[in-house]
Order: C-alpha cells, then structure tokens, then sequence
C-alpha cells in the first residue's frame, strides 16, 4: 500500500460529491479523502498497485486538476 497526496482544485462538497463516483470506480484506490480547509485542497489516496499517473487521470475524468506534492 502506498500514500499519494496532491494538490487539487478540489475546493467544496459539491466538488467532492463530483469525483466520488470516479474514485470509487477504481478498485486499486483503498481509500481517499481531500482536506478542502487546506489552502492547496490535499487529496490523499491510499493506493495499491496503481500509481500516481492513473488517479491524477481519474481526477481530470471528473474534471477537476490534481498535482502531485
């Protein structure tokens, strides 16, 4: 298991509401949160055998950006 953590234009709840469904999706995400009280709106995601690439691809499918830090 690995910790990813990006910075996203992800900002609301109705933002969160939004990538939900595309995180959910992917079996190899274990879990995620975004901390929308952060300036840079960390995602955090707990991933296994799929990398940053692939959720940073998921994120633009939903329609927000995501950065890796």
């Amino acid at each position: 298991m690995e910790t990813l953590n990006f910075k996203t234009n992800i900002n609301c709840s109705g933002c969160v509401t939004a990538v939900t469904p595309f995180l959910h999706k992917e079996e190899n995400i274990l879990k995620w949160k975004v901390d929308t009280d952060h300036p840079a709106n960390i995602l955090t995601v707990e991933v296994q055998n799929i990398g940053e690439g692939e959720v940073v691809k998921l994120i633009k499918k939903a329609g927000f950006d995501a950065e890796r830090i």
